[in-house]
């Protein structure tokens, strides 16, 4: 499970300094493209926004949301927009990428901080266009069962598993991330061509959306290569068996309560990005 850990937990490989005590611009930093740091601390200047409605795709919950990114994740998530409308599928809920200048994001996320990571909500139920309040006001359904063994059967279906496909095969996907209960259901029902499960990997929580990581573009000498690819095999063995081994054998709770959770230290070259004006 260390490989799985690694996967949102990458090494330092820059020297790091405090948090800024102020939250960083919510204007992008001007200047070329730049990705700095990791996934446990990083930014990025010239970040371009998503627009809120693009062929096939629509942006949820702006009021709790940023929908910056890379250029290069926002042209492949305007390209899952409209592979899925090809499809024919309904809009594409979408989710966080990343601030404007990057950092951390409010409500936890740890890995959005570079431009290279988007959540796509996995709900495709026909509906008509939205107005600007019930796109604030959704809360995308759960697709896993309460007891997190498998997915609520009347909701999942080949829709939501042939999103995933696309999702994997855009230009720059490094693997999308799910709930192991969706990654289970996968194993279970994909016929045919089953290479791409491979890039498919659970993690905790994902049961209404996938998260998509981007690779670091080569041309960015500051932002790490991130962890080793996804190993052989379609990802259906035992370390998928792993989390459903934790439901039957939840870990004791602790003794004391967790000490509160630090700031995340952040490469010193983005103190410059975030301190830059507009």
């Amino acid at each position: 499970m260390r490989f799985l850990k690694s996967l949102l937990l990458l090494p330092v490989l820059l020297v790091a300094v405090a948090a800024s005590p102020q939250p960083p611009p919510q204007t992008p930093a001007p200047g070329p493209v730049r990705v700095i740091g990791n996934a446990d601390g990083g930014c990025i200047a010239g970040a371009v926004r998503l627009p809120d409605t693009a062929p096939g795709l629509q942006t949820i919950r702006l009021g709790h949301s940023s929908f910056w990114g890379h250029p290069d994740t926002v042209a492949a998530l305007l390209d899952l927009g409209r592979r899925a409308q090809a499809a024919g599928m309904p809009d594409i809920y979408m989710g966080d990428l990343s601030g404007p200048r990057g950092g951390p994001l409010q409500g936890g996320h740890v890995s959005h901080q570079m431009g290279l990571d988007a959540d796509v909500y996995l709900d495709l139920s026909p509906r008509p266009a939205l107005t600007a309040a019930q796109r604030e006001a959704l809360e995308p359904p759960s697709f896993v069962r309460p007891d997190g063994r498998d997915v609520v059967a009347e909701r999942w279906t080949a829709q939501q598993t042939a999103l995933l496909r696309i999702a994997v095969g855009l230009p720059g996907t490094d693997r999308v991330l799910v709930n192991a209960a969706i990654k289970r259901h996968l194993c279970n029902t994909v016929t045919g061509d089953r290479a791409w499960l491979r890039f498919v990997r659970p993690w905790y929580g994902h049961a209404s959306h996938m998260h998509i990581h981007f690779k670091c573009p080569p041309s960015q000498p500051q932002c790490p290569a991130g962890p080793p690819p996804p190993p052989p095999g379609d990802g259906c063995d035992a370390s998928l068996q792993w989390w459903f081994d934790l439901l039957d054998h939840p870990a004791p709770p602790p003794a004391k309560p967790a000490a509160p959770r630090k700031p995340p230290h952040l490469p010193e070259a983005c103190r410059a990005i975030f301190e830059a004006p507009r």
